[in-house]
């Protein structure tokens, strides 16, 4: 199947052609044209990636992307973000919010696919089993439950070398502290998200100079830095 490309812009001649390229490189666009529309869509077609404008009546496009992120349904959908070129502060706090990636206005059509198809590529390596995992100073060995940093073995608890693993895995996405309380705990109804913060910080007093790639997303959750 062609993936699933959600395309929110409240202008319907930049969905027209945005829609027309996104069909020739290989995928199916599905069109908002604004906020409240592209989180039912969201939510309904589970999209492979979703290119969210800024600028949007009613719920903009920050607003929509702090929700989304919210959402254990929807948190793990990549995310690129279209913003003004003047707008420096809406990309921060895109990125903030949980944003994968932006393009800033205008831009062509050509370079949108390309920044779809990386970023898809790198949520689906960030998914591909592998039993060793290396960032920099830091070392994840799935296989033996082991981690070291700069060489020095960290000695873990079996939970937080789970939400190391799992945040490591899907680095460059942002994980809710809802979507953690279910893949790291099991919890089919997350409800205190106190024991994600007190786990993370145990994490990162442990792994010491390695903290540094756990990124807390203000009021949405936590991310793994993406290396490019």
């Amino acid at each position: 199947m062609k993936p699933k490309i959600l395309l929110v812009d409240d202008e319907p001649d930049a969905l027209e052609v945005l829609g027309f390229r996104l069909r020739e490189a290989g995928f199916t666009p599905i069109l908002a044209k604004d906020g409240v529309r592209a989180i039912t869509a969201a939510r309904d077609e589970r999209p492979a990636l979703i290119v969210l404008d800024v600028m949007l009546p009613e719920v903009d496009g920050l607003e929509v992307c702090k929700i989304l992120r919210r959402d254990p349904a929807t948190a793990a959908i990549p995310i690129l973000m279209l913003t003004a070129r003047a707008a420096e502060m809406d990309r921060v706090l895109g990125l903030e919010l949980g944003a994968d990636d932006y393009v800033t206005k205008p831009f062509s059509p050509r370079e949108l696919v390309l920044r779809i198809r990386k970023l898809l590529a790198r949520a689906k390596a960030s998914e591909e089993p592998v039993a060793h995992l290396r960032f920099g100073d830091l070392e994840i060995d799935v296989a033996r439950h082991a981690v070291s940093v700069k060489g020095k073995p960290v000695e873990l608890t079996a939970t937080e070398f789970r939400l190391l693993e799992i945040l490591a895995r899907r680095r460059g996405r942002v994980q809710t502290r809802d979507r953690l309380l279910q893949d790291v705990w099991g919890y089919d109804n997350p409800i205190e998200s106190r024991t994600v913060d007190t786990h993370m910080r145990r994490l990162r007093e442990k792994i010491g100079a390695a903290a540094d790639y756990l990124e807390t997303i203000r009021g949405v959750g936590y991310r793994f830095r993406a290396e490019e």
